[in-house]
């Protein structure tokens, strides 16, 4: 539906704000590879986009296995390797991905899923702490 107005528009009109492009970086969602980082080289159909980063090999995935980030980098299509890894070093993608909200909260949950039983009970007992804090401190609040 007039998508051939999205490259006139403003960009607080456009329905999206992350497209598909060559040098997005995206987020690896599922399979054995979830977790990790890539870039996309090109666009191969409808389903499928050419990706490298670091830590994987350069290979096909389905857009249903990666979320895209709001992080592009200056490549050209199809870039050589090593050119993918400068330009993934210049645009400092490790740091800026380690400071996003998503990242901090994959990182939550990986630390609490790693957990053993009495971590969890003590996390527990915290909660349960503050809890009662926050209910003391309504109670005062409320009866003044």
């Amino acid at each position: 539906f007039f998508f051939f107005l999205l490259p006139t528009m403003p960009r607080e009109a456009r329905p999206f704000s992350k497209f598909v492009e060559i040098g997005r970086v995206c987020f690896i969602n599922y399979g054995p590879l979830y977790g990790k980082l890539c870039v996309v080289l090109d666009v191969i159909d409808n389903n499928r986009a050419w990706v490298d980063g670091p830590g994987i090999e350069r290979q096909q995935l389905n857009f249903k296995r990666i979320a895209l980030t709001k992080f592009v980098i200056d490549i050209t299509r199809g870039a050589k390797q090593k050119n993918v890894k400068k330009a993934w070093a210049d645009a400092n993608i490790d740091d800026k991905w380690a400071q996003t909200s998503w990242a901090k909260r994959l990182a939550q949950r990986e630390a609490r899923a790693s957990l053993n039983d009495f971590e969890r009970f003590q996390v527990m007992i915290a909660r349960k702490r503050r809890s009662a804090l926050v209910k003391k401190n309504v109670r005062q609040l409320k009866a003044q």
